[in-house]
């Protein structure tokens, strides 16, 4: 007889940020849906529309339950911000966020929530570059990724060998501290969530496999890379950040008055912990 998994006392978050994804949100939040529903833990599925630019918001509204709550606003503006304005409703004690398209088999997720136990970490970050890692995406990604990486390194030191996939868990105690103080809106998000989380003192960041899967036509990336638009926005964001961190000192708490406050991101994180007054 198998046995029976032993259910986590823990509630976990995870934030699903959609961006124009009418064509497979309902087949997107029915597997991840379903993969948590096999799982060990508790959870509550929080869906951001990025945008009320197509069906995707009522596609996914149509699905919600006590499980699964959807939240969507006007306007485009950006995955982070996206991510952000899920993490200040979360309730959490893990919180997660995955990219809706199903690019990362949503299994991945918990394998992340294994590995914050088994390692006591503060944020698992799946990696590509992890050696059991399932990974077929197109050779001018793995190029990108590559000269990203290594600016990265330079200019923040994170050991990591990928920061840019979207699947990370992290401990609520990180996001107490940490959400007030992001900036980023678009592009440059994960970087500047690892680079702050570190900064203060999170210093267990480790990675964890996933199964990456991402034909060629759904890049966001062209072959002309180099003068890509999004390359460049994300080199210029992850520049920002570094200024930020190095030369504003913008990150400390000294400098809380000058963190930019949306009153639509609610940066209370769902408990009154924070107040950004």
């Amino acid at each position: 007889m198998e046995k029976e998994q032993t259910k986590s006392e823990k509630l976990v978050s995870i934030i699903v940020p959609a961006y124009k994804q009418e064509k497979t949100i309902k087949q997107d939040l029915e597997n991840i849906l379903d993969t948590l529903l096999q799982t060990r833990w508790d959870f509550e599925i929080i869906v951001v529309v990025d945008g009320l630019l197509d069906k995707t918001y009522d596609i996914a509204k149509s699905l919600e339950n006590k499980k699964l709550k959807v939240f969507g606003y006007e306007t485009n503006k950006g995955k982070g911000y996206a991510i952000r304005y899920g993490m200040a409703r979360a309730e959490g004690d893990y919180v997660s966020f995955i990219d809706a398209g199903m690019d990362i088999n949503p299994n991945g997720i918990s394998m992340l929530l294994e590995h914050m136990e088994w390692y006591g970490a503060d944020i698992i970050v799946g990696s590509k570059k992890h050696p059991v890692s399932k990974v077929n995406y197109p050779f001018v990604r793995k190029i990108y990724s590559w000269g990203y990486h290594t600016l990265v390194r330079m200019l923040f030191g994170l050991k990591l060998g990928d920061t840019q996939t979207g699947l990370k868990v992290m401990k609520r105690e990180v996001l107490v501290k940490v959400l007030p103080r992001l900036a980023i809106k678009k592009f440059a998000f994960d970087i500047e969530l690892l680079t702050v989380a570190n900064y203060l003192g999170f210093k267990k960041i480790y990675e964890a496999p996933v199964y990456v899967t991402v034909e060629f036509g759904k890049s966001m990336f062209s072959p002309k890379f180099l003068f890509d638009k999004h390359i460049r926005n994300m080199v210029m964001d992850t520049l920002a950040v570094f200024y930020r961190l190095k030369i504003l000192k913008y990150y400390d708490d000294s400098s809380k008055r000058k963190w930019i406050y949306d009153e639509e991101l609610q940066m209370r994180v769902n408990t009154g912990e924070l107040n950004n007054d």
